[in-house]
């Protein structure tokens, strides 16, 4: 499956952003889904899961209550919703594929990845 991320830009801290994850290719097989985001000179963290279904999603701490995961399957399109930017969720966020049909916080348990879209929260 390829994964194809859009939606990043700059925008003001306080302000939102909604990124979308494409998928296309073995669409037919449920996979579950995370983004996770990597600033300059870090590691890539994960932001957020979310099963097949939709039904099971959980987030890093950083961002609960700020940012929301969901998807539509018959898009074969997931988001992230970001509300409440602040200058620190600046990075390169990717969107991931686990093909078990659940998620994980680890980078490891991926096996696709998108090619990441950038956002910059200017303070």
């Amino acid at each position: 499956v390829q994964l194809q991320a859009s939606g990043g830009g700059l925008v003001q801290a306080g302000g939102s952003l909604r990124l979308s994850c494409a998928a296309s290719g073995r669409t037919d097989r449920r996979y579950g889904m995370g983004w996770f985001r990597q600033a300059p000179g870090k590691e890539r963290e994960f932001v957020a899961g979310i099963n097949w279904s939709g039904g099971s999603a959980d987030y890093a701490d950083s961002v609960k209550g700020r940012f929301t995961i969901s998807r539509d399957n018959a898009k074969n399109t997931v988001y992230l919703q970001m509300n409440s930017l602040k200058p620190e969720d600046t990075a390169v966020y990717y969107c991931a594929a686990d093909r078990s049909g659940l998620y994980s916080d680890s980078v490891g348990r991926y096996d696709y990845w998108g090619q990441g879209t950038l956002v910059t929260v200017s303070s």
